[in-house]
Order: structure tokens, then C-alpha cells, then sequence
């Protein structure tokens, strides 16, 4: 028979558990930014009364790549509603470490003149014992949520260089373009004089027209892909029209001396790759699944009560009610094939996003060497070249051994040489950009299952 002091002291068992259950002062937060900063060389951090003007800093020169990163690490809203989405995850946490509330019934019975009244307490004692094993999965299922959302930064990281490179080369392309414009322009109103006057013949006339039609209509092009380049950049920065307006650079970064690549990439890549640790961790947060689903796979429900019943004219009976959910129908069988199913998708998707890790650094790695020697090549041997045969028109035409059409053409042609270097100068700085989030970041996406951790489903009232 259980004694008075049975609720008492399972009250105050309770309310130590309870007490074990709290939120963390950042959320989590600390280190999400931990492992962004390893990263990509920035923390994420929450937004707080100090952004606007550490937004307007950063806004006041001319915005690097870097600069570009660290504000949008900074100002980007899908980080913050990732950096949101930890909260979720942390109470999740913290209601694992939560008994369910105790139930209390009360029934009374009259008749005759006597009245019963019947009492019960029920504690959920199977949640009790499972309680260490369901707060370690949902303390990796955070851990994994702190992963994500550290893809998520990286990821964005990634985006906003990117964003940037792309931004600059489409404004310093369009600079060139519009010179290329002017130059036919001038070339197709100097066809038409020459064809009013008897010097030149209609068919000349529409050839130089028709260049400067397509010229113009490429420059229309480009000003809008300048445009749309920016724009990518703006929202990636999250930047409204409240805030100070954007200033980037006149050029690209240029090219590094030699070409400096990461030693042993793919092995670098499985230890530092976000999706590779996140699909990892799902595996282990799958095989604890498993664990807790055979525990409980013939004890379902197991509940311990106290109980007492008095009658009119008779002492107070007390004692106890277990309940326990008998096995008849339902022996867990389709649980326990489900959680293995579960956790051998979760290991072969673990295998594929390593094969995918691999071949995207080999990948990466490629790109980088070949765009480099592109825009090397480039920069050392046809710009100067186009530069060189440029001097040496003008050199004839200041001589009368070529027309000024021929010059006019000479210059057309440097100036689609120079966008070419630039496309390819872009290229390069970007497929560095994608080698790095290659070995950092991952191009998979997870999230770990959302599993019933309970042996059975919390009712309404649960914490």
C-alpha cells in the first residue's frame, strides 16, 4: 500500500525534472556562428538594435566581396528566419526533458443515504524511464538543427560572393559595351554620309546599320543583365530602399600570380563538409530512434497511481492502479520495421552525399584550374595582342593605308576582347567561390525526421 507520503515526494521528483528542462541563454546561436566563422571567415549573428548601424558602415565605402559577405551574414532575412527556426528546435529539447502533467480523477457515488467518493493520481511512469533516452535524441536532432542552420550561412555565404562577382563584372562589361555602341554608331552615320554623297554603296551602308542595330540591342541586353545582377546582390544583402544606397567597384579583383589549390580537397571535404556531418548525425539520431522504439515495443503505455476511496460510515480505503497496454493486437512489429527502414535510408543517404561530396571538389577542383588558365591566357596574351594591333591601326590610319572603317572595326574588336577577359576574370573568382562551399558547405539539404520520440503520443495537456 502506498503511504501519504507517495504524492509529496513524487511531486518534488517532478519538479527536479522539471527544473533539469531550460532554454539556453543564446539559443543555440553561439554555435551556429562557431562554425559559420570557421568557415567563410564571419559569425551569424541574431538581428538587434546595433544592425541599422553597422549596415550603414559597411555601406559607406565601396563594398568588397568581403564586406559583401559579412553584411549579408549580417542583414540577410533567411538567416534569421533559420536562426528563428533553433527555437523550435531547442523547445523541442527542453519538452523532452518534461514529465507529462499527472492525471487526476475524482468520482463520487450516492444512494440510500451513503455517499462513496473514489480518488486517483496517475503518473506516467514509462515516460519517466524513457525520459534520458528521448532527451538524447532530441538534444542531436538541435545539434542538427545547429547544422543546418549553419549550411544555411554558408550557403549564403556562398550566394552573396557569387552575387557579387557577377554584379561587378555585369557593370564593368556594360561600361564596355556602351564604348563598342558609340564606336558603331559613329561608323554606321559615317556609311550614311558616304553612301549619300556617291562613296559608298547601299550594301556597305545596311552592313555597317545593321552592326550597330545588333550593338544596340546587345547594350539594351547587358543593362538589364546589370541591373538583374544587382538586384540578386540587393536581396541577398537584404537591402531596402530605407537604407543607404550601394556602391561596388569599378573592376574585379585581379587574377592571383599563381594558382594556389587546396591540398587532399575530397578528404578535407568529408571532415569539414556541413551535409556530411548533418547526414552523419541523422544516421546516429536514427539508430537512438531504433533503440527506443524496441524498448518500448511490447510496453507501450505504463502508467503508476495512487489511489484512495471513502464511503459513508466506513474508513478510507488507499492503495494503487497500475495501468499497462497489453500486447494483443498490436505487438510493434510495424514500428520496429519502419525505424530499420528509416535508419537504412538514413546510411545509404549518409554513403550518397559522400560520393556527391567527392566528386563535387574533383569537380570544383577542374573548373578552377581551367578557368584560371583561361583568364590568365587572357589577361597575358590576347588582350595585349588586341591592344598591340589596335596601335598599329592607328598607326595607318594616321599613315592613309587603312580607312577609318577598318579603325572603327579594329575597335570593336578590342573592345569585345576586353568583355571576354572580364567574363572570363568573373568566371574564375566565382568557380573559387564554388570549390570553397564544395569543401565547407554541400550542396545536399537535410533535415532530421521528425519521429515519435514518446512511447505514446502527449495528450493536451503535456507540457
Amino acid at each position: 500500500m502506498i503511504s501519504r507520503l507517495t504524492i509529496p515526494v513524487t511531486a518534488l521528483l517532478l519538479a527536479l525534472l522539471a527544473g533539469c528542462a531550460s532554454f539556453s541563454s543564446d539559443g543555440g546561436v553561439a554555435r551556429v556562428g562557431a562554425l559559420s566563422s570557421e568557415r567563410v571567415g564571419h559569425a551569424v549573428e541574431r538581428d538587434g538594435p546595433q544592425t541599422p548601424t553597422r549596415v550603414a558602415a559597411l555601406l559607406a565605402e565601396p563594398l568588397s566581396a568581403d564586406a559583401a559577405v559579412q553584411l549579408a551574414l549580417l542583414n540577410n532575412k533567411r538567416l534569421q528566419v533559420a536562426l528563428a527556426e533553433l527555437g523550435v528546435a531547442e523547445a523541442d529539447l527542453v519538452q523532452a526533458g518534461l514529465m507529462r502533467n499527472p492525471r487526476f480523477s475524482f468520482g463520487r457515488l450516492s444512494g440510500d443515504g451513503a455517499v462513496e467518493i473514489d480518488r486517483t493520481v496517475m503518473f506516467d511512469l514509462g515516460g519517466l524511464l524513457t525520459m534520458p533516452l528521448r532527451r538524447a535524441i532530441e538534444q542531436q536532432r538541435f545539434q542538427g538543427a545547429q547544422l543546418q542552420a549553419a549550411l544555411q550561412v554558408v550557403r549564403v555565404a556562398a550566394d552573396t560572393r557569387r552575387a557579387w562577382y557577377q554584379a561587378v563584372a555585369a557593370a564593368q562589361s556594360l561600361t564596355y559595351l556602351r564604348q563598342a555602341e558609340l564606336a558603331t554608331q559613329a561608323s554606321a552615320e559615317l556609311g550614311q554620309r558616304m553612301a549619300a554623297v556617291g562613296n559608298w554603296s547601299r550594301l556597305d551602308e545596311a552592313r555597317e546599320q545593321v552592326f550597330h542595330a545588333e550593338v544596340s540591342a546587345q547594350l539594351l541586353r547587358a543593362e538589364h543583365l546589370a541591373v538583374a545582377a544587382r538586384e540578386r546582390l540587393v536581396r541577398l544583402l537584404g537591402l531596402s530602399v530605407n537604407e543607404p544606397s550601394l556602391r561596388l567597384p569599378d573592376r574585379l579583383p585581379s587574377l592571383p600570380a599563381q594558382l594556389s589549390l587546396p591540398q587532399q580537397a575530397e578528404q578535407l571535404a568529408l571532415a569539414q563538409r556541413l551535409d556530411v556531418q548533418a547526414a552523419t548525425l541523422e544516421t546516429q539520431f536514427t539508430a537512438r530512434t531504433l533503440g527506443l522504439t524496441r524498448t518500448t515495443r511490447f510496453i507501450n503505455v505504463l502508467e503508476l497511481g495512487y489511489q484512495n476511496s471513502s464511503a459513508s460510515g466506513a474508513p478510507r480505503a488507499d492503495g494503487y492502479e497500475v495501468e499497462l497496454s497489453l500486447p494483443l493486437f498490436d505487438w510493434g512489429t510495424a514500428r520496429v520495421r519502419r525505424a530499420e527502414a528509416t535508419y537504412l535510408r538514413a546510411l545509404q543517404r549518409t554513403a550518397d552525399i559522400a560520393v556527391q561530396a567527392r566528386s563535387e571538389v574533383r569537380e570544383g577542383h577542374s573548373s578552377l584550374r581551367a578557368q584560371y588558365e583561361v583568364a590568365r591566357r587572357y589577361r597575358d596574351e590576347i588582350v595585349p595582342l588586341r591592344k598591340k594591333m589596335s596601335d598599329e591601326m592607328l598607326l595607318r590610319y594616321n599613315g592613309m593605308l587603312a580607312s577609318v572603317f577598318e579603325l572603327l572595326a579594329d575597335a570593336r574588336a578590342q573592345i569585345a576582347s576586353v568583355n571576354a577577359a572580364i567574363d572570363a576574370q568573373r568566371d574564375f573568382w566565382i568557380a573559387d567561390s564554388e570549390l570553397q562551399f564544395a569543401i565547407h558547405g554541400g550542396s545536399a539539404v537535410l533535415a532530421l525526421p521528425s519521429a515519435t520520440l514518446s512511447p505514446r503520443a502527449a495528450p493536451a495537456d503535456a507540457h
